[in-house]
């Protein structure tokens, strides 16, 4: 056979060498790109706040159109259970006749905001916010909101039952005597966004709320 008839022609070699360089460079440009987009990811995610971050006290909101009168819903603000009550206002105007069976009347023990150290331990009259937790052991106390309610009594004018020591507490919070519990319901800070809108975790915004 003749050599010369297998030889590649002349600039073969550097034309497929060409070609290939051509390519590998392509790939190798796309490579990277994809690695310097995969590497911004975690760095665009992280101007996000994490779950964590969340959970250790991003405001959490509430939409409060569609509570009713009388109704408890909850919430979870830095892993912690928030009551909020839409109280009936003839509860409300009555909290004044169980200040001497409380024991801490004035909630100068106890721990709330400035603007929540009232009678009503709240911004407004309607909605009772509070840090769900009995503080007496942390259990979660039961609502009772109908005044004289069997279990607790002809005198019993409305509020919570804790139901592992029976600590009680009246419709804003506040702990009544005999009760194991030392102090009232914790009142976090809060605000409203919008009439219907609370904001748990930020003093910012509104003082008033109206469903």
């Amino acid at each position: 056979m003749n050599e010369a008839a297998v030889m590649p022609a002349a600039g073969a070699p550097e034309g497929i060498d060409a070609t290939r360089r051509k390519f590998l460079t392509l790939a190798t440009g796309a490579t990277a790109a994809v690695g310097v987009i995969c590497a911004a990811v975690p760095f665009v995610e992280s101007w996000n706040p994490s779950e964590r971050a969340r959970a250790l006290g991003a405001p959490v909101e509430v939409d409060l159109s569609k509570m009713e009168v009388g109704q408890l819903i909850t919430a979870m603000w830095r892993q912690q259970v928030i009551y909020i009550v839409r109280r009936p206002q003839n509860l409300v105007d009555a909290l004044s006749r169980n200040d001497a069976e409380l024991k801490d009347p004035h909630s100068d023990d106890s721990d709330q905001p400035d603007y929540a150290k009232n009678e009503m331990r709240s911004r407004t009259a309607e909605f009772l916010v509070t840090i769900g937790y009995c503080t007496h052991l942390g259990c979660l106390p039961k609502a009772f909101f109908d005044p004289g309610d069997p279990l607790l009594g002809a005198d019993w004018p409305g509020g919570f039952r804790c139901p592992c020591h029976g600590s009680r507490y009246d419709m804003a919070g506040r702990v009544f005597d005999g009760s194991p519990a030392p102090a009232n319901l914790v009142v976090p800070p809060y605000s409203y966004r919008t009439p219907t809108a609370l904001v748990i975790g930020t003093d910012n915004g509104s003082a008033q709320g109206s469903a």
